[in-house]
């Protein structure tokens, strides 16, 4: 992106759609139903992975910087319920994905060798440790790279007392099962985004994995939803402590019929309201 293109949308994200007077841009409102409610809230997952191998390409409904701006500005005035369009955005997205990851390792179990239960838990073990340092070696660069030296030391030095503890996970590993089944790379999937990582993954590879743009994203994804879902029910609590049921019904079905026609966002109101 060009420095004009980055400054262009510096102003849009802080001025909006009316920032130099553009009347064309001006014709479709952050609250037209072409307008994707989850890039609103900054929580878009195909803003989020954008980049990364599972890029989403772009977005069926329209993003604009200045929309937000827009929006942002006009929700200190009045709510406008967006949350609910974007919780179930958000909610669809990794409810898709945990299906994926499901699917993995059925696939993993169907490929690679059965060992039993104790076995199992021991290759776990190790797993999680990997996990753990994975962790905090991208943790320690990334706070290396904000200057933050001496926390990053810290880190790095619970890192070398990890990588004692799983050394130790994985002689108590090795001696359970024979020599030419330990060095078959054990895989596991990611909880997090479905990746597939192996029990003798290095340092460098499970740091790349840990703190790659992928992993965080979707962190990220799952962190927005769940706040998604507590601002909404905070709505809901806030209505239902000021208003009786049957007028929380007409306010809401009012704005519904306002914000959208889509029969589908009025019955989860409905659901919400009278579960």
């Amino acid at each position: 992106m060009s420095a004009q293109a980055q400054m262009r949308a510096m102003l849009d994200q802080l001025m909006g759609t009316s920032r130099d007077g553009d009347t064309m841009r001006q014709r479709i409102k952050f609250t037209d139903e072409r307008v994707c409610k989850s890039h609103l809230l900054d929580s878009c997952p195909h803003d989020i992975l954008s980049g990364t191998r599972m890029d989403l390409g772009d977005c069926i409904k329209v993003h604009d910087l200045a929309l937000r701006a827009d929006f942002e500005i006009a929700s200190k005035e009045q709510e406008y319920f967006f949350e609910l369009d974007a919780a179930e955005h958000l909610q669809s997205f990794i409810a898709d994905c945990d299906r994926r990851t499901e699917l993995a390792k059925k696939r993993l179990a169907e490929t690679q060798d059965e060992i039993s239960a104790e076995v199992d838990a021991k290759a776990e073990r190790v797993h999680e440790l990997n996990e753990e340092i994975g962790k905090l070696l991208a943790r320690a660069e990334q706070l290396g790279s904000e200057g933050n030296v001496d926390e990053a030391q810290q880190l790095l030095e619970m890192v070398e007392k990890t990588r004692i503890l799983k050394k130790e996970a994985e002689d108590v590993y090795r001696n359970s099962m024979p020599a030419s089944s330990f060095q078959q790379q054990k895989l596991r999937v990611c909880e997090v985004c479905s990746a597939y990582l192996g029990l003798h993954d290095n340092d460098r590879r499970l740091a790349d994995h840990f703190g790659g743009k992928l992993h965080i994203g979707f962190i990220e994804i799952r962190e927005k939803l769940e706040k998604l879902r507590v601002r909404k029910l905070r709505l809901f609590d806030t209505a239902q402590d000021d208003l009786q049921p049957k007028a929380l019904d007409d306010i809401w079905e009012d704005r519904v019929q306002k914000m959208t026609s889509s029969r589908r966002i009025t019955s989860i109101f409905r659901t919400l309201l009278h579960p």
